[in-house]
């Protein structure tokens, strides 16, 4: 068991951590498509045709590499090639994305994570660290953190050990008093210890851990940042988490608080 003592901080991982992605994601499409029916039929109609929203997705990704960090590029820039594609005007993708964007901070919480937040926050400073482009202002859990470190805004996306940096010195600790949760095995545990941090695998779902740090398939149930990073780290034996946690009122447990 991970012993807790020098604890200076901690960092949250947000999608999957604090909230379930899928859902969440799948609403906001589903505002994006019932706003392109109004504003852009063809290109719903479009969109409709069987594995068209998934190419067009892996078409951007692979025409722009350097951008993969960005997943806000790159859903703006995937509806702006359905919309040039269906004949209908690209320019209508901004106002597109910000209905999908809204919808994307509606976030369902998990019934552990605000108690745990306030019985946290109370005692650790807070970093959420995420690939995603949830707001944690917009989704309501802004006043628990002392920041929030996007790889949008880092230019690098988890497992890149410079996310973790940007991390740790916003909490302004050193990386060994830092401990990062999250649920990914290998872009929370794996890459947060190659940073210097500690870290403990939030496992929701009772999978076991050579499982659940298997290569990803490659869809990876529509996470599109676990399916554009995760590959590039390859867990070693060594690297399994210092605490594996059922939910967030385990850390609280774990932490005596």
């Amino acid at each position: 068991m991970w012993n807790p003592t020098g604890l200076r901080a901690i960092c949250l991982d947000l999608d999957d951590t604090l909230w379930p992605m899928r859902p969440t994601i799948e609403r906001a499409e589903a505002a994006l498509m019932a706003w392109l029916s109004e504003h852009a039929p063809a290109t719903a109609a479009w969109l409709r045709e069987p594995g068209r929203a998934r190419a067009v997705r892996l078409a951007v990704q692979r025409d722009h590499p350097d951008r993969h960090h960005d997943l806000t590029f790159l859903r703006r820039e995937a509806i702006r090639v359905a919309l040039r594609q269906a004949g209908d005007a690209p320019a209508l993708a901004e106002p597109a994305f910000e209905v999908f964007f809204a919808e994307r901070q509606r976030v369902e919480l998990y019934p552990d994570v605000r108690p745990a937040l306030q019985r946290l926050a109370a005692r650790y400073p807070l970093v959420a660290v995420s690939n995603g482009n949830a707001d944690i202002h917009r989704v309501g859990l802004g006043d628990y953190f002392v920041g929030h470190v996007g790889a949008r805004e880092v230019g690098v996306a988890k497992p890149h050990p410079g996310i973790y940096h940007q991390a740790v010195a916003r909490a302004r600790a050193q990386a060994h008093e830092v401990m990062h949760v999250g649920d990914d095995p290998v872009l929370d545990v794996v890459a947060a210890r190659r940073a210097g941090l500690g870290a403990a695998w939030l496992n929701r779902h009772g999978r076991s851990w050579d499982e659940a740090a298997a290569p990803p398939a490659c869809g990876c149930g529509g996470d599109m940042a676990r399916a554009l990073h995760a590959h590039a780290v390859q867990p070693q034996p060594h690297e399994r988490p210092h605490a594996e946690l059922t939910d967030l009122h385990a850390l609280v447990r774990l932490l005596g608080l």
